[in-house]
Formats: structure tokens, C-alpha cells, sequence
């Protein structure tokens, strides 16, 4: 697959680069890109959610009254979860639900995310370029112009750049990462990608890694 790679203004550079097809012509896997969204998706819970047992509860532990004869349920102590303010049946406790993956996986499903892409021509390729300071209206002239900025957009860098980061992070729908940052969820939960040149390279040099 060819792309035209794209000044700031939206014009042509002149420059076509042709996509790697082990990156963005392979026939996608969508069990692999699930597998991955999930795992994706599971590491970013704190898992801090607790509820206090009959153990934890403050209240007396008074019996309510004798062991039989009462015509009613054997009660210990008003803690027992079937009271109001008792302690809670089978709560959640804090727990890591973070898992790994198989890393050949977890790179199938980035490339078959990256070749949705390019199969709906929602990838475009822009040249190089700094901002001497950060500048929202200026970042939203440059996603205008690459006919970018109607839908969620991820905007992928070489390198990490402040200025350009700083500029875009009150826009929705817009989000700015590095290549080292590129995922599987963050690719198909966007409508299209904006490659700066040689992001693309750096992709094609970590297949199977």
C-alpha cells in the first residue's frame, strides 16, 4: 500500500512511502485484537474495591437471643449480613487483575489493528514537524488541513515532543502518543491514525517482537 506523506498545511510533500505488508496488509485476527483490548483494558483497574465483612463491621456482638425456642433463625450477633448495616456476603476484596499475554500474540493483534486501518484508509502520513510552543488553535489548524479533527484521531510521534503534547491534550478525540506507546486499544478505539514519517518504520522493525 502507498501513502502520500503530507505537509502540516495539508498539501503534498512530494514524498510517497509504501507500508510494510507485515504491518499493514496481513489478514486482520479479531480474537487476537480481543485478547488483547481486554488485557489492555483489565491491567488499567486499580482493583481497590472493598465492602466490609461481618468481621469488620462495627456493632456489638451481642447475642440476640437464646440458641432455640425463639421460633426464628439461629442469629449470633447483629453483623450477619442479613441485617441492615451487617457486614457484607462475598464482597469484593483488593486484588491485582492485572495478566500477561503471549508476546507474538500481543504483536498479531497490533498488526491486524494497524491493517483495519490501512484496509479503511484511515491512515494518513504527515512529514516531520515541531511547534516552537504549545498552541491549541495552531494543532487544530494542522488536524484541519489533514482532514483529521471531525472524529477521534491518534496521533502517533517518533519521539516524545512537550509541545505538541501540550497542545492537543484539552482537544476530545484527540489523543498524542509516541511509537513506544502504540497499542491495540488505543488504535481501534480511533476512527483514524496520523503517522509522523518513519513511525512507520520503527513499527515494521518490531514485528514479532
Amino acid at each position: 500500500m502507498e501513502l502520500k506523506v503530507l505537509k502540516i498545511d495539508g498539501t503534498e510533500s512530494g514524498k510517497t512511502v509504501v507500508l510494510d505488508e507485515q504491518v499493514f496488509g496481513i489478514q486482520p485476527n479479531d480474537h487476537a485484537i480481543y485478547l488483547d483490548v481486554v488485557q489492555y483494558l483489565a491491567n488499567q483497574r486499580q482493583g481497590t474495591a472493598k465492602t466490609k465483612d461481618r468481621s469488620e463491621v462495627a456493632y456489638s456482638t451481642k447475642k440476640l437471643g437464646r440458641q432455640k425456642g425463639g421460633g426464628g433463625a439461629r442469629h449470633g450477633s447483629l453483623k450477619a449480613g442479613i441485617f441492615v448495616g451487617g457486614g457484607n456476603i462475598h464482597g469484593p476484596k483488593p486484588r491485582d487483575y492485572r495478566y500477561k499475554l503471549n508476546k507474538k500474540l500481543k504483536s498479531l493483534a497490533r498488526v491486524s489493528a494497524l491493517s483495519y486501518k490501512a484496509q479503511q484508509n484511515a491512515i494518513t502520513l504527515v512529514e516531520p514537524f515541531t511547534m516552537e510552543a504549545p498552541k491549541t488553535k495552531e494543532f487544530i489548524n494542522i488536524l484541519t488541513a489533514l482532514k483529521a479533527g471531525d472524529r477521534k484521531v491518534l496521533f502517533v510521534l517518533p519521539e516524545n515532543s512537550a509541545n505538541i503534547y501540550l497542545s492537543s491534550r484539552n482537544l476530545p478525540g484527540v489523543k498524542v502518543i509516541t511509537v513506544d506507546e502504540i497499542n491495540t486499544y488505543e488504535i481501534m478505539n480511533s476512527y483514524s491514525l496520523v503517522l509522523v514519517d518513519g513511525v512507520q518504520d520503527v513499527l515494521a522493525s518490531r514485528v514479532n517482537r
